[in-house]
């Protein structure tokens, strides 16, 4: 039907449908997909070089395995062609800008922006009394996390007691955990900061030259000992939680910390939050050590070892090779990409469209009006941590490596599996990680090593 759905990042394309059909005199026709049948979809219509989709919106970890079965068209001819609407990629953010070109053409039409982040309860952090009492504690000042042992610190504290006001105990952390979810993208913007730093600022996956699986590294595991390590200050049932529920358990004031992407920020604004004007936002904590894989020892750092991430789908539009209007299709994707779009798409919590671009920032970061969020329904305090949060996230010089090479998502799948048995107790950290390592060279022989390497190395920039 024409009706957006909400929650769906569709939904602003259904709102666009008739401002582009005026303009171009093209019938828009959406074909909705569930997330499970959207790749495949689209890879056989390419595949047979059908042409059904003009467009589609993809996750940027199939870019690698679009671009090499020539199955997309870049818009590098129509970006600046005065017939499209205008939009600068200059306005999208270092780190998310880099997903939307491989190699040195440009594919993807910058639209959502995705990244994790952390949100704390602001309210709890600055309350005198528990200043004091987890300053006697721990020894140190209450204050936001900038290591993820602070972080298990300030959930230890919380743990047990009552953060909303409604007589029960809550919790110090939340998480999803839920098998074949959504966990193992949790994982890998935890564990980047365990193991890249300064002297190792891309290898987290493969050895760019054997392509043999680095995951079972000492960095790794020390990472997914710290995650899992988290697990005994949140709620026993979030094991089988998905994201929404998670989010929800935040939302409800049951939580002290948690860790995931933007959406949980806006959602915190709405009539049914309770804690709106108290959630605080912030890069992820860092590591005061990180674990040098190319020379197998463990780098202290002076200050907290913090690594940004644009972990997640970064869903936007790409251009079929056969599509049939190429041009009606950049035209739809450049519309939603204008800055008069976006910004309005980005300060509202449920299309799914996150920040990342200067003119998304308030001043001194960007150039946004906080008139405009005030009118979405943010709180003020809010949406400054928020938009700062991933101003830093994004302009972090370190970023965690996205894996866009062919079975991307197969790779993820096996850390999603692994990191479920040791939160459940069932593998220790090492044996989980090594096991990992075996089914990920499982997938490299049969996607073929050669071709794999060569994709790998595109996909970083290390030519």
């Amino acid at each position: 039907g024409d009706d957006p759905v909400k929650g769906l990042i569709s939904g602003a394309i259904y709102e666009v449908k008739q401002e582009f059909e005026a303009a171009t005199g093209a019938k828009l026709n959406i074909i909705p997909a569930r997330l499970d049948e959207l790749f495949s979809r689209f890879v056989s219509d390419v595949s047979a070089g059908r042409g059904q989709y003009d467009a589609a919106i993809i996750g940027a970890w199939w870019l690698g395995e679009l671009v090499a079965g020539d199955f997309l068209r870049p818009y590098d001819d129509f970006y600046a062609d005065p017939r499209f609407p205008q939009w600068s990629l200059d306005d999208v953010q270092q780190a998310p800008r880099a997903l939307l070109s491989y190699g040195d053409k440009h594919y993807m039409v910058a639209n959502d922006h995705d990244g994790q982040v952390m949100y704390y309860r602001r309210d709890l952090l600055t309350d005198p009394q528990h200043q004091a009492a987890f300053k006697q504690q721990y020894g140190y000042p209450l204050d936001v996390p900038k290591t993820w042992a602070q972080f298990h610190d300030i959930a230890e504290y919380f743990n047990g007691k009552d953060l909303n006001s409604d007589g029960d105990a809550d919790y110090g952390v939340t998480m999803s955990l839920k098998k074949n979810d959504q966990g193992m993208f949790h994982f890998m913007s935890f564990s980047a900061p365990f193991v890249i730093g300064p002297n190792n600022p891309k290898l987290y996956w493969f050895d760019p030259d054997t392509l043999l699986p680095l995951i079972d590294s000492e960095g790794h595991i020390r990472a997914l000992e710290t995650f899992a390590d988290l697990v005994q200050f949140g709620n026993p049932a979030m094991k089988s939680w998905d994201l929404p529920q998670s989010w929800q358990s935040f939302l409800d004031g049951k939580a002290a910390l948690t860790f995931t992407w933007g959406d949980l920020g806006s959602l915190a604004q709405e009539t049914n939050s309770t804690i709106k004007g108290k959630i605080g936002t912030a890069p992820l904590p860092g590591t005061q050590a990180y674990y040098d894989i190319t020379t197998h020892t463990w780098v202290d750092t002076e200050q907290p070892n913090v690594v940004g991430n644009t972990t997640g789908g970064s869903w936007s539009g790409v251009i079929s090779k056969f599509a049939k209007a190429p041009e009606a299709a950049y035209y739809l994707l450049a519309l939603i990409a204008t800055p008069e779009k976006s910004s309005v798409y980005m300060a509202r919590g449920w299309d799914g469209i996150d920040v990342g671009r200067f003119s998304h920032y308030l001043p001194p970061l960007g150039n946004a009006d906080i008139q405009q969020y005030v009118a979405a329904g943010w709180n003020e305090a809010d949406i400054r941590d928020y938009t700062t949060a991933y101003y830093h996230t994004f302009s972090n010089p370190l970023q965690f490596p996205y894996l866009r090479i062919p079975g991307a998502f197969a790779y993820w799948q096996v850390i999603d599996q692994y990191l479920y048995e040791v939160v459940t107790g069932q593998l220790s950290p090492e044996e989980a990680l090594q096991l990992a390592a075996i089914d990920f060279e499982e997938i490299t022989i049969r996607m073929g090593r050669t071709h794999q390497q060569e994709l790998y190395k595109t996909s970083l920039g290390l030519e």
